[in-house]
This record gives structure tokens, C-alpha cells and sequence, in this order.
């Protein structure tokens, strides 16, 4: 199995990349810790959305042992690498997967030589404290969204 660790120290976690039979996972993860925000934000969630999106970006599975707790979705350009999903599931959050999967991934925007890590967070999701702590600040907003970063 392939995983992605980057100089991050060994950990409980790994990220395996994702596989055609991880999309319904995913999309079921991301729906279910999603949902209340795009009901709180009067936005439409759509299944083929997801999957379209999902077809164009780079996905990890976040395992614990043999368990699948989560996900990453990442994409890039030539200044940045954005996460454009990190869903862990409910019984899993609070144990460090998080935090744990955003180092990996800045061993990633290291390896790519981007100078920031991005990701956009709904103003009323407690994720944000998570990112926080991770180093990320706010640079812009919009009616539903912080857009976040931390320089590589």
C-alpha cells in the first residue's frame, strides 16, 4: 500500500490514495458532516456534484489500522495546494486525524515547492478552531465561507 507521510512523525494514521470504491464512502462522509451547513446556508447538495468534483481531484483515505476514518480531497495550482475536503467520521473527531492529516499534507505543498496550504471553511463550522490551531489564518470571506491559509 502506498501512503503519504512526509516527514511527519509516525503516527497512528496513515493516507492511502483513494479508490473508484471509496467515492460512496466519501460522498456518504462528506453529506452526513455536511449537510447542516448547506441547510443552515440555503445551498443545494447534489450527489453528481460531488462525484464530478471528486473525479478531478486528488484523494487520500485516512486509515487507523484497518479502519477507514476519513478522507482529503486536494487540488493544486501553480502558487498553492487547497484542501477541498478533510471529512473524519464522528466517533473518530478529536483524536488528533486531523491535525495529524494537515502536517502530511504540508510535507505535500513542501514536496510540490507551493508556497501555501488553502481551504475554505463555512463560517459556522467549528473546524475552523482546528484550523487555527494549525497555523491557518483568515484571508478573505464571503456570506457562507472563511477562506483560510498557512504559509508553507
Amino acid at each position: 500500500m502506498t501512503t503519504l507521510t512526509l516527514g511527519v512523525t509516525p503516527s497512528i494514521y496513515e493516507l492511502r490514495p483513494a479508490t473508484p470504491q471509496d467515492l460512496e464512502f466519501a460522498r456518504q462522509l462528506t453529506c452526513s458532516n455536511m449537510l447542516r451547513y448547506y441547510i443552515e446556508y440555503d445551498l443545494l447538495w447534489l450527489d453528481e456534484a460531488f462525484d464530478v468534483a471528486w473525479a478531478g481531484r486528488e484523494n487520500w483515505m485516512i486509515v487507523r489500522g484497518a479502519e477507514v476514518v476519513g478522507f482529503c480531497s486536494l487540488s493544486r495550482d501553480a502558487k498553492a495546494v487547497y484542501i477541498r475536503e478533510l471529512q473524519v467520521v464522528e466517533q473518530c473527531r478529536s483524536q488528533g486525524a486531523g491535525a495529524w492529516v494537515i502536517e502530511a499534507i504540508m510535507g505535500r505543498v513542501r514536496e510540490l515547492r507551493r508556497s501555501a496550504l488553502r481551504l475554505t471553511v463555512f463560517k459556522s463550522n467549528r473546524a475552523q478552531a482546528l484550523y487555527r490551531r494549525a497555523g491557518f489564518i483568515v484571508v478573505g470571506d464571503d456570506d457562507c465561507f472563511l477562506m483560510m491559509q498557512r504559509d508553507a
